[in-house]
């Protein structure tokens, strides 16, 4: 991260000019200003934003940086979020990064300039040097649903491992026998995590995940519906398809429905991140939930607790199976869960 030396030396001037121009003192030369601000922007400097995290004063001001704003997920998680944050005299400043690292830290970035008081952030990779650099510096942080390994930074999230087990075992009850899954991105703890668990799941009842079964996806519809019609080319195409989040379900069934094809007569279908949506589609999907506003509120407990100078421990909560009709289950049973 450049620094105001940095800056100084790019623009041929002091420090003290540099000052002068970012606080647009008058005594400065209009040669001078614009060599700084073109050194500024070449360096992408930005003054004070993690120093400014280690302030006394408090603006009852939480950030938050959730990875994709269209992912009904995570708009029912901001929800939380904002309706804990009120409750305990805090305000919430919401940033959108689509999934992309590079809007990630331009969120990130720009909430330290605001002078927040803590951030909560699901972060959309493995690593950002812009975020360790604030956690090293104090600024309160919580990492919530994803994490990067290596921070010292609480974690909310919840487990999935004995969902995704009940979730094989309830398709292995089924006659399925060939298992897919569509992952999220593998640079997302997230994304790893479920492929690991579908694959652990998978071998307790002796059966593979050959690499032609895994597809990559990125948390997004079109990426599900670009798998699923991979798979349903293979020689041997798949019983099942587990999407490993709720958007890559509905790009798949957008790709059987565009064969001609029915869920789950002709391909079963279930999904992680279960959505209120998922009641209504024909039929109902089979999913593994999470208890997103606990998750939400305990994330900004455990904040508010950093920023107010108490301990804050991470948090795991439990997933669960919700049971519909989209694996091939018997309606008459009607079950909701396991």
């Amino acid at each position: 991260m450049a620094s105001i030396k940095d800056v100084a030396a790019e623009a041929g001037v002091s420090v003290a000019t540099v000052s002068r121009v970012l606080n647009d003192h008058p005594s400065v030369s209009a040669d001078a200003r614009t060599r700084v601000l073109a050194a500024v922007e070449a360096l992408g400097y930005r003054p004070n934003a993690v120093a400014r995290s280690l302030r006394t004063d408090q603006t009852h001001t939480l950030g938050l940086v959730i990875s994709d704003v269209m992912n009904p997920y995570f708009t029912e998680l901001a929800r939380s979020v904002e309706e804990e944050a009120r409750a305990l005299g805090y305000s919430v400043i919401i940033g959108n990064a689509d999934e992309r690292p590079d809007l990630q830290d331009h969120h990130v970035r720009n909430l330290l300039d605001r002078r927040i008081d803590g951030l909560l952030v699901s972060p959309t990779d493995g690593g950002s040097p812009l975020m360790l650099d604030a956690a090293r510096a104090g600024t309160p942080m919580v990492f919530v649903d994803r994490w990067i390994p290596g921070f010292d930074v609480p974690v909310v999230r919840a487990d999935g491992r004995a969902a995704v087990r009940d979730l094989v075992a309830h398709l292995h009850g089924l006659g399925h026998r060939r298992l897919a899954i569509i992952a999220g991105p593998a640079a997302t703890t997230t994304g790893r995590e479920r492929v690991e668990a579908f694959r652990e799941a998978l071998g307790a009842y002796g059966l593979e995940l050959p690499e032609a079964y895994i597809g990559q996806g990125d948390f997004q519809a079109e990426s599900g519906r670009r798998v699923t019609e991979g798979f349903l080319d293979l020689p041997e195409p798949p019983d099942v398809v587990f999407a490993a989040d709720n958007l890559m379900a509905l790009g798949a069934l957008d790709a059987v429905r565009a064969r001609g094809l029915r869920v789950p007569e002709d391909l079963a279908l279930a999904a992680f991140d279960d959505i209120p949506w998922f009641v209504h589609t024909d039929p109902p999907i089979t999913a593994v939930a999470q208890p997103t506003g606990e998750l939400g509120r305990a994330a900004v407990r455990a904040l508010v607790d950093r920023i107010e100078g108490r301990p804050a421990r991470s948090v795991t909560l439990a997933a669960r199976l919700v049971v519909r009709r989209s694996c091939g289950e018997d309606p008459a049973e009607n079950r909701s869960h396991l």
